[in-house]
């Protein structure tokens, strides 16, 4: 399986590192500077779970052909527009894209162009960033990554990359259900956005109030019933975790 991880930073540059250790066949598509600095200096990943340094193979926009069987896409959400025209060049017929990014919308956009068996679902727990010297730093020892195919033309190939990922350090499940999975996080996430905003204070100064859990728990059931309008019903486990 080649793979095409669509930038060195954080999310892209930290999981693009964990399958090259699985020994997967990883290239990096990456602007001029991040592909100059990368060129000299190598990619250098710190984590509890295992360091990573080394030289990685890059490749910039023009440069792209279609010969890619994954597009790893690590960009931000509101970036994804320009991302998909960023790795046009190196997308043919038989190419499956899988996006770690948060949130429904993108696979939205995603099926539109692609069609929903091209297109993995896939979830990342953890807390990385990139350095201002240009490494990348993970926080702590949580590293989940869920994927799962979206379809049944897509089984072979989320089995091909969860057998690559799994061989690396960390939690790595490939899902039956990952639609599940997906609005899993989306239901944490926006949950937790809008008692911080609306609150202003964290989710910890938010549960030390009188009414903090009851408002925190009223909101994650809001955020459950756009799932199950949905179609999604969450297990039991799922809403403890949550």
């Amino acid at each position: 399986m080649r793979i095409l991880v669509v930038g060195a930073g954080a999310i892209g540059g930290y999981y693009g590192a964990r399958l090259l250790q699985a020994g997967a066949d990883v290239t990096f598509l990456v602007r001029p500077r991040r592909g100059a600095y990368l060129a000299a200096n190598g990619l250098d990943v710190y984590s509890e779970l295992g360091n990573f340094s080394g030289p990685v193979a890059t490749i910039s926009r023009e440069e792209l052909k279609p010969n890619y069987d994954l597009v790893l896409l690590s960009c931000k959400s509101y970036d994804l527009e320009n991302t998909l025209q960023d790795i046009a060049p190196a997308l043919s017929d038989a190419t499956t894209i899988l996006p770690l990014l948060n949130g429904l919308a993108v696979y939205d956009r995603l099926d539109q162009m692609f069609g929903r068996a091209r297109v993995l679902g896939g979830v990342a727990y953890i807390a990385v960033m990139l350095e201002p010297d240009g490494s990348i730093r993970h926080f702590g020892d949580t590293d989940v990554v869920i994927t799962g195919a979206r379809s049944d033309n897509a089984i072979r190939v989320a089995q091909t990359f969860h057998a690559l990922i799994r061989q690396s350090s960390g939690t790595r499940s490939l899902s039956a259900n990952v639609d599940e999975v997906l609005w899993n996080k989306w239901v944490m996430l926006a949950s937790g956005a809008v008692m911080t905003c609306l609150m202003r204070g964290t989710v910890g100064d938010i549960l030390a109030t009188d009414d903090g859990l009851g408002l925190m728990v009223q909101t994650m059931a809001e955020c459950r019933a756009v799932a199950n309008a949905e179609g999604i019903q969450f297990s039991t486990d799922d809403v403890q975790r949550l």
